[in-house]
């Protein structure tokens, strides 16, 4: 949340008075002085003061979820089963939204919360959050193919992806899997490099977004709220 809004939800001034406390330097985060009224703040993982005195509010919803496949990563949809469906009512709090997207037939985890410039931060490319899926292919991946991967795939429009790392797992002349590593979310873009490569995906995973890794314990479909050493994890994105 902004830091000038949570301060008025907070009921330390009004907007014009809350700007005179910016500006007169008795706003602090974490122990350093904050001048600036659009920082991204949550009372729950840093401490806010104000002329000394801690603020604190109701705290934003914080979810890891393991998506099924058929589920749309969206918030709403007249057609298609959401992501929001999946969680019950009473976790169901307004702005509660997925950072980034999963293709619908693609499984795996997904963040939710209601920090709504959380997940601009996380995908903005100077952050360089890495993404990492387990994948399944209908055929065969040879030595070759992390040095396909490592120096950028080209796709037929000319879309040149960033290097990716590929783990080869089990190999075979039907079937194979491996890990993937990317960097950049294009639209299809793990389906489309493995095409580049000749071979088609059949089964898609996604299990670590940036520093999290899908709970194990978390069947298909379940969610659960992030730990305090998770929550930890995202002030590297509130600024």
């Amino acid at each position: 949340m902004r830091l000038d809004k949570l301060l008025e939800k907070a009921k330390v001034g009004s907007r014009g008075e809350v700007k005179k406390l910016l500006r007169s330097r008795q706003v602090r985060v974490d122990g350093h002085v904050a001048t600036k009224a659009n920082l991204n703040v949550d009372s729950h993982l840093q401490q806010i003061t104000v002329s000394g005195r801690v603020v604190q509010i109701e705290s934003e919803s914080y979810l890891m979820l393991h998506k099924p496949a058929g589920v749309l990563s969206a918030v709403r949809d007249k057609k298609y089963q959401t992501v929001i469906d999946l969680i019950a009512p009473k976790d169901r709090k307004d702005g509660l939204y997925p950072i980034g997207r999963l293709d619908r037939d693609t499984e795996g985890l997904l963040l939710l919360t209601t920090n709504g410039p959380l997940g601009f931060r996380m995908l903005h490319p100077r952050h360089h959050v890495e993404k990492t899926y387990y994948v399944e292919v209908n055929g065969w991946l040879g030595e070759d193919a992390p040095h396909f991967f490592e120096k950028g795939v080209s796709f037929s429009d000319g879309t040149l992806c960033q290097p990716a790392q590929l783990e080869l797992l089990e190999v075979g002349q039907s079937k194979s899997s491996a890990h993937l590593t990317i960097r950049e979310g294009k639209f299809h873009q793990v389906k489309k490099m493995f095409l580049a490569y000749g071979v088609k995906v059949t089964y898609l995973k996604r299990i670590r977004f940036g520093p999290f890794w899908l709970d194990d314990k978390l069947a298909v479909g379940a969610y659960r709220k992030l730990t305090n050493e998770e929550c930890d994890l995202l002030k590297d994105y509130l600024d």
